[in-house]
C-alpha cells in the first residue's frame, strides 16, 4: 500500500495515465468525506481527517480513511490536470502573439529593395553625350543604367575567368587626370576598334571584352571581324554569289597580300586601298600603269596588304543604314569636284526606301551572327547601274537630318539587348519594319516619273551640307505662286531643277559685287555638268 501511495504520489506517473483511466475515482466522496485542497499528498497525510461526530463508531472511522486515500488520489489527479491546462494556455498564448506580430508585420508597408544599378560602357568620342539619352530610364523598371563613356585610348582592362571583366578609364577632368575602376555589364561600341595610324590599334581592348564574356552591340566577334576590310569583302563575295550580279551588284576588287603581287593591273583607272583604309584615308585613284608602279613602292614602305577596284564615274554615292527594325536611304553628290563624295563639300538628301536597298542591308545584316547596326555604301555610276563597295558596323557615322531620332533608336535598341541579355526579359518586336520616308514640308524637291521610280533610281526630298567647309548653305526655297508654276515643276529636269533651286536660294542675297556674280554663274555651270545624263 505504501508502495501504490508513492506512486500515485508522482505527479509524472499521474501525467502519463490514459484520459478517463479511473474516473469513478474522481467522484466527489460520500457524505462526510472530507474535500481536500489541491496541495500534495504528502501534507494531506499528515494532517489526519477530522471526525464529523464523536458519536462514529470504528466502523465509520475505517471509512473515512478508505475516503481520504481516494481524496488524495484524485486531488494528484486534479493537479496533473491543471498542470496540463497551464501549459496548453501558455502555448496557444505564445502563438497567439506570434500570429499577431505577423499580422502587424504584414499590414506594415515592405521596404524597397535597392537593386545595384548596371553598367553601360559606351566606347564613343565626347562629342556625343549618351548619358542624357539614357537618364531615367531602366531596365524591366527596377534596375538603374549607369552610364561610362570613354574613348578607346582611354581605356585600360585585365579580365578574368570567374570575376570577369575590370576596366579602368583614364579621363581629364578641368586639367585632372581621373581613374574611375568599375566592371562593366554591357558595352556599346561606336568608334573604330583599329586603324593603320600608330597608336590606334585597340584590338587587343576588344579582345579583352570578349574574353571577360561582355555582352554588347554590334556583337564584339563581329567588332572584330570588321578591323579588317578585305575580310569583310570577303563575307560580300558570299553574297554576290549567293545572290546573283542582278540582286546584288558588287563592285570588283582584287586583293594583294603584299605589294610583290603588284605587277599590273588589268584596266584603268582603278581605286588602290592601302591596307584597313577607311573614311577616304588611303585610298588613291590611278590612272595608268606607272602610276600603278609608283603607287606599289608606297604600299612597300607601309608594309601591309592592298586592294584594287575599278573606277567608277559616279553620279552620286549611296548609303543605306539599318538601326534595329529603322531603314533610312541617302544620297551624297559631290561639289566640290572630288572623285571622293566624303571628302570636301557634298550635298546629302534623303531618298525613298526601295525593296532593292532593303535587301542590300538585310543581306549584310546577318555578316558573322547578326549585325544590330549596319550600313550599305554603294555608287551609282553615269552609265545608270549601281556597285556596292562596303559595309560599316556599329562604327558607322550618323548623318542626315535624323540624328537624334537615329540616336533614340540605338538608346531603346541597347535597354532592350541589356533586359534579354542581363534579365531575361523578351521585349516584344515591332510586327512591321520601320522605314524614315524623306519628309516634303518647306522644301522644295525635284519630281521623279513613275517610271523612275519604278526602276529603283532614288528619289530627291532634301539638300543638306556634310562638311563644314562648304561654301553656302542651301535654306529652305519659298513657295511658288500661281497654278503655271506648279505645272512647270515636274518637267524640269535634273540639272534645271537644282540650279533654279539654288538661284533661288541666293536670289534675296545677290549684290552688284561682280566677285558673287562670278560664283553664282560657276555654280550653275557645275551642277549643271554635274547632274546632266
Amino acid at each position: 500500500m505504501n508502495y501504490l501511495r508513492r506512486r500515485l504520489s508522482d505527479s509524472s506517473f499521474v501525467a502519463n495515465l490514459p484520459n478517463g483511466y479511473m474516473m469513478d475515482l474522481q467522484r466527489p466522496a460520500p457524505s462526510g468525506s472530507s474535500t481536500s485542497s489541491p496541495t500534495s499528498p504528502a501534507i494531506e497525510r499528515r494532517q489526519p481527517p477530522s471526525l464529523p461526530t464523536q458519536t462514529q463508531s470504528s466502523g465509520s472511522g475505517s471509512a473515512a480513511g478508505s475516503g481520504s486515500f481516494l481524496s488524495s488520489f484524485s486531488s494528484v489527479v486534479k493537479s496533473a490536470q491543471v498542470a496540463q491546462n497551464v501549459a496548453a494556455a501558455a502555448h496557444a498564448k505564445s502563438s497567439a502573439a506570434s500570429a499577431a506580430e505577423g499580422a502587424a508585420g504584414s499590414s506594415q508597408p515592405a521596404k524597397a529593395v535597392v537593386r545595384k544599378p548596371k553598367i553601360l560602357l559606351v566606347v564613343d568620342d565626347q562629342h556625343t553625350d549618351w548619358a542624357k539619352y539614357f537618364r531615367g530610364k531602366k531596365l524591366n523598371g527596377e534596375y538603374e543604367i549607369r552610364v561610362e563613356q570613354a574613348e578607346f585610348s582611354e581605356i585600360n582592362l585585365a579580365s578574368y575567368v570567374n570575376s570577369g571583366c575590370m576596366v579602368d578609364v583614364q579621363v581629364n577632368k578641368g586639367g585632372t587626370k581621373v581613374v574611375r575602376s568599375f566592371k562593366p555589364d554591357f558595352v556599346l561600341i561606336r568608334q573604330h576598334a583599329y586603324s593603320m595610324v600608330p597608336g590606334e590599334d585597340f584590338r587587343t581592348l576588344v579582345i579583352g571584352l570578349h574574353f571577360g564574356g561582355v555582352p554588347s552591340i554590334n556583337s564584339l566577334f563581329s567588332v572584330y571581324n570588321f578591323c579588317s576590310k578585305p575580310w569583310v569583302f570577303s563575307q560580300m563575295i558570299k553574297l554576290y554569289h549567293s545572290l546573283g550580279p542582278e540582286k546584288f551588284p558588287l563592285n570588283e576588287q582584287t586583293f594583294y597580300p603584299n605589294h610583290t603581287q603588284m605587277v599590273t593591273n588589268p584596266s584603268f583607272p582603278v581605286v588602290v586601298k592601302m591596307g584597313h583604309a577607311h573614311a577616304g584615308m588611303g585610298k588613291i585613284k590611278v590612272e595608268n600603269q606607272q602610276d600603278f608602279l609608283d603607287i606599289t613602292s608606297v604600299v612597300a614602305l607601309a608594309g601591309t596588304y592592298a586592294t584594287t577596284e575599278p573606277y567608277v564615274q559616279s553620279k552620286y554615292d549611296i548609303r543605306i543604314q539599318k538601326i534595329g527594325s529603322n531603314y533610312k536611304a541617302y544620297m551624297r553628290t559631290s561639289i566640290s569636284g572630288n572623285w571622293k563624295a566624303n571628302t570636301g563639300s557634298a550635298m546629302l538628301e534623303q531618298i525613298a526606301m526601295t525593296d532593292r536597298y532593303r535587301l542590300w542591308v538585310d543581306s549584310c545584316a546577318g555578316m558573322f551572327g547578326g549585325l544590330d547596326i549596319c550600313a550599305v555604301k554603294a555608287v551609282h555610276g553615269k552609265d545608270g547601274n549601281d556597285y556596292i563597295i562596303e559595309v560599316m558596323d556599329s562604327s558607322m557615322p550618323l548623318i542626315g537630318e535624323h540624328i537624334e531620332e537615329d540616336k533614340q533608336l540605338i538608346t531603346q535598341m541597347v535597354i532592350n539587348k541589356m533586359a534579354q541579355v542581363l534579365l531575361g526579359v523578351s521585349t516584344p518586336q515591332p510586327s512591321a519594319v520601320k522605314t524614315t520616308q524623306p519628309r516634303r514640308g518647306g522644301h522644295r524637291s525635284a519630281s521623279a516619273s513613275p517610271s523612275q521610280s519604278a526602276q529603283g533610281s532614288p528619289q530627291r526630298a532634301r539638300s543638306a551640307t556634310t562638311s563644314p567647309s562648304q561654301a553656302f548653305q542651301p535654306g529652305p526655297i519659298p513657295a511658288s505662286s500661281g497654278p503655271g508654276a506648279q505645272k512647270q515643276s515636274p518637267q524640269l529636269n535634273k540639272s534645271q531643277s537644282l540650279t533654279n533651286t539654288f538661284t533661288e536660294t541666293l536670289r534675296g542675297s545677290l549684290t552688284d559685287d561682280e566677285a558673287k556674280a562670278e560664283t553664282i554663274r560657276s555654280l550653275r555651270q557645275s551642277f549643271a555638268s554635274l547632274f546632266s545624263d
